[in-house]
Order: C-alpha cells, then sequence, then structure tokens
C-alpha cells in the first residue's frame, strides 16, 4: 500500500506501520470513510435503551460483580448494545469519570466506529471479535488519552449479536489484563444469560465448514420442487433472472427459511452444469484458513459461490472477501456477475457489512414459513420419501397440525419434524408429531414444563385414549388437564 493510499490516520501514526494489524488499518479507513473528525468527534445521544432485556439485565449483574472488585482501579466498566450506545457504566475513580464526560463516553451515547472512529468497543462489535484499542491507536486523537477492552456478548440460543462489555482506562495505565477482564465478563454474561434462559441448550459455535458442493437435492427452503407458493416461485424467478443478467444477488429472510436454497436452485436453472459451492462464515480463529482455502474457487469456470449470512463476518473479513471478489471481476476483464458468479444471505440487507452491501446488484426476499403454509404439505412428501426411499401418507389431523403451526424455525424446523416423525411409523399421525407442533404457546417454558407438555400430548394423541383414563395415566384430574391444554395451547384433533 503506497503512502497515499494509507488513511489520514495512519500517516500520523509515530511507530513503524508494517506493525500496524490489518484490523486496525481497516478500521482507520472506515472511520475516515464515515467522516469522523481526526481532532475530536461528537457521538449521538438517544438517551433511549431497552433496559428489560435478558442482555441488558444480566450485564448489569455481571459488571455490578466486577465492579466491587474494581472499586479502587482506575477501570470504567460499561456495557453497549449492538449498535454501540452505551448502556450503562462503573467507575469508582472520579477523575476518570469526569474525564469519560468530555469525550461523551457515557450512557445514552453511541460510540460505534460510525460515530466515534476506531475505539475498543466500536471495533470489537465490527469485528465482533475481543478487541484492546491502546492510545495512538484510536482514530480520533481526542481519545489517545484511554485504552480500551471490548468483547462482544452473543445470545447462547441464538448466536445474535447483543451487545459488547467494555473496560476502559488511562492510556498510562497497565493494560495487560484489561482485555482478560473483558473476556471474563462477556463469558458471564452469556452463561448468565443461558442459566436464565430456563435450562436449554447453547447455540453450537460454528467451526466455519469451507464450503459444501450443492446438489439438486432438498435443503431448507425448496429444494428441487417446482409446486411451491406464488411467493417462493417469485423469489426463485427473480434470483433466476438476476443471475442470467450475471448481477449479484443477495437473498434476505429468516434462518432456515430457504434463502441459499433459492440461490442454489436459481444457479442450477440458470447454469445447469456449474459446481455451487456454499459457504458457511467462519469462526474466528479459522478466518485466514477459511479466505485460504475456498476463495481460489472464485472466478473458476462453472462454478458458483453462495456465501451465507454475511451479517455474521467481520467487517475486515467482508473487507477482504470484496477484494477477493473484485481482483477476480478485474482479472477477468468482465463485469462482476458474468466473471464471478458470486452470491450471498443475510437476515436484512441493512446488517450486510458496507463492503459486500456495495456489491449487491438486486435484493430477493425469501418469506418465512408462516407467510406460505401452502409449502408445508409438499415440503414435508418430500423430505418424507427422501427420508424413507418411497411415498410417505400423512393423516388428516397430522396435515391439519402441520400447516396450522406457525414454524418459528421455518423451513429447517419442519424437515426436522418431518424426518423424526417418519422414522416413527409408516404412516405419520398425530401421535408420531412432537409437542412443539401441536401447541401454540410462545412463553418460554422451563424444562419441568416441556416435560409436563410433552406428557401430555403423548398421552392424549394415542388412538382411542378418553380424557378419564389419560387423567389417571398422568395422575391428573380431568379438570387439570383441561386448564394445562389451554396453559400451553394444545390442539390435538384425531382422525
Amino acid at each position: 500500500m503506497s503512502e497515499t493510499d494509507l488513511p489520514d490516520r495512519a500517516r500520523l501514526h509515530d511507530g513503524p506501520l508494517d506493525r500496524v494489524p490489518h484490523r486496525l488499518v481497516a478500521s482507520w479507513q472506515r472511520s475516515q470513510d464515515y467522516g469522523v473528525p481526526l481532532e475530536s468527534i461528537d457521538p449521538v445521544f438517544t438517551g433511549s435503551y431497552d433496559d428489560e432485556s435478558l442482555f441488558f439485565q444480566c450485564g448489569r449483574e455481571v459488571l455490578t460483580g466486577l465492579h466491587r472488585s474494581l472499586a479502587n482501579e482506575p477501570i470504567s466498566l460499561m456495557l453497549t448494545d449492538a449498535e454501540g450506545l452505551v448502556l450503562n457504566r462503573f467507575s469508582g475513580d472520579t477523575d476518570l469519570l469526569r474525564a469519560l464526560d468530555k469525550v461523551h463516553l457515557a450512557p445514552g451515547f453511541a460510540y460505534s466506529e460510525r460515530e466515534a472512529g476506531t475505539n475498543g468497543l466500536g471495533l470489537a462489535l465490527a469485528d465482533r471479535a475481543p478487541t484492546v484499542v491502546r492510545a495512538e491507536e484510536h482514530y480520533s486523537l481526542s481519545l489517545t488519552t484511554y485504552t480500551c477492552a471490548a468483547v462482544p456478548v452473543l445470545d447462547p440460543l441464538t448466536g445474535h449479536l447483543e451487545g459488547a462489555v467494555n473496560l476502559t482506562t488511562w492510556s498510562r495505565s497497565s493494560s495487560d489484563l484489561l482485555l482478560a477482564l473483558a473476556q471474563s465478563a462477556a463469558g458471564n454474561t452469556a452463561a448468565l444469560m443461558l442459566a436464565r434462559s430456563q435450562g436449554r441448550h447453547p447455540r453450537p459455535v460454528s467451526r466455519g465448514e469451507v464450503f459444501r458442493v450443492e446438489v439438486p437435492r432438498l435443503e431448507p427452503g425448496a429444494g428441487t420442487l417446482q409446486d411451491l407458493s406464488g411467493s417462493w416461485s417469485e423469489a426463485l424467478r427473480r434470483a433466476r433472472q438476476a443471475f442470467t443478467d450475471g448481477m449479484v444477488v443477495a437473498a434476505v429472510g429468516e434462518p432456515g427459511s430457504g434463502r441459499s436454497t433459492v440461490l442454489a436452485q436459481a444457479e442450477r436453472l440458470t447454469r445447469p452444469r456449474d459446481r455451487i459451492l456454499s459457504a458457511s462464515p467462519p469462526a474466528p480463529q479459522d478466518v485466514e484458513a477459511w479466505l485460504g482455502l475456498w476463495t481460489p474457487e472464485l472466478g473458476k469456470e462453472h462454478t458458483a459461490v453462495v456465501v451465507r449470512d454475511v451479517d455474521a463476518l467481520p467487517a475486515w473479513v467482508a473487507e477482504r472477501l470484496r477484494d477477493l471478489v473484485l481482483r477476480c471481476a478485474g482479472d477477468s476483464g468482465r463485469a462482476l456477475g458474468h466473471s464471478v458468479a458470486f452470491s450471498l444471505t443475510a437476515q436484512r440487507f441493512e446488517d450486510i457489512p458496507a463492503a459486500l452491501a456495495g456489491l449487491v446488484d438486486t435484493v430477493v426476499e425469501v418469506p418465512p414459513l408462516r407467510e406460505r403454509l401452502d409449502d408445508v404439505m409438499p415440503l414435508a412428501r418430500q423430505v418424507a420419501r427422501r427420508t424413507r426411499g418411497r411415498e410417505v401418507a400423512f393423516t388428516t389431523g397430522a396435515e391439519r397440525a402441520l400447516t396450522q403451526h406457525r414454524w418459528p424455525g421455518n423451513v429447517e424446523q419442519l424437515l426436522r419434524v418431518v424426518r423424526q416423525a417418519v422414522m416413527r411409523g409408516d404412516v405419520v399421525d398425530v401421535r408420531h408429531l412432537p409437542a412443539e407442533v401441536l401447541s401454540g404457546s410462545t412463553h418460554r417454558l422451563t424444562r419441568i414444563e416441556e416435560f409436563e407438555r410433552e406428557e401430555i400430548v403423548r398421552v392424549l394423541s394415542r388412538p382411542g385414549v378418553v380424557m378419564k383414563d389419560a387423567a389417571a395415566e398422568l395422575g391428573m384430574s380431568r379438570a387439570t388437564i383441561y386448564r394445562k391444554l389451554a396453559q400451553y395451547d394444545i390442539h390435538l384433533e384425531r382422525d
């Protein structure tokens, strides 16, 4: 990189630039692109935040406990939301608090990269990685008297970014243990969130598969089925037309709704001979291997690449990926979509990292399964046939239960439910379906409540059972069973 290519902040850096981490230089460049002034900052004050969220409640409890042991240390402990809004602040050092007030690092102010330039919490949220920003590493010169360590906090069940734990001290103070303390607080916050979520198991951390090869088969969405709802067919048509025109497509929608499937199927219909590689976001420790192993596939003849869940990519990884895609397009001397068959998925377009959003020509929205319930039975029959190797019948009661369910987990949930059901009988009946499908309860249940619900469904869904016998087996009165049916919103309609 030449001197003229460096961001303004890099030219003011005192030490050797070849020792400056790539993440930091990339953050400086983004800060400059956002128009953050070098001399001082003026973060946006909103003053409003959700103090009833599980993340806020657990994070406040953890930081309160940590503050008790650090009350005499010149450290400020903060919790921020996913947008960098400071939610609370703890410190026993009044001089530090007054100084932080002067730079608006206080509750109610937004401190994302876009608002305040390179800083610990802003970079941690942008890259979704533990981060320390020391003294002169800040973009704004007004922040160089501080050192900040921040660690993102992910929801242990969904994997969604909830916010960050940020520890700030004077730049002259030792910061060796600052990141370790922030990591401990972030880990304890996530663990407490899991415990408070009433016993559910954490979401496995992705190890970042390099890629999988998509073939014409059923995956979450529609597989090779052609007789699905109009909304699915319209999404497929738009993606196919965009591929035909050589465009880069982003499929957006809820997880499990079939975003990568609509892209793979549209690509298959447009270029039947293409090999389709579908890549997941990597874990932080796997980023370099992830980029190094599958990106050589970009630009290969008869090869299309789908990058899933790009809204989970750290900003610097998104920038590296964009540069690779553009380089492949430049080497071919053709337009991007014609030289590199490249597409991506995310929950919302606005969550796509800016580096990749600029590549997108067409956005295709994939509706959730609850908005296309006509797809439920065609999908169910297809996955049943693939699981058992033959046609599998569904009773009227089972069909009614499947088509009336709201499917919060979308098609992925449907596929899991049907695969389990068809292994329990040659004809799928209501009794083969799990309680989650037969219950409309939306509040989170304890393990005891889940067990009770499962037992009620298991007993009442057996053919020929009458309420008197069910009450005796469950050890409940009939009145209690009726009350429990209402409590869990259980609907059992047998043939």
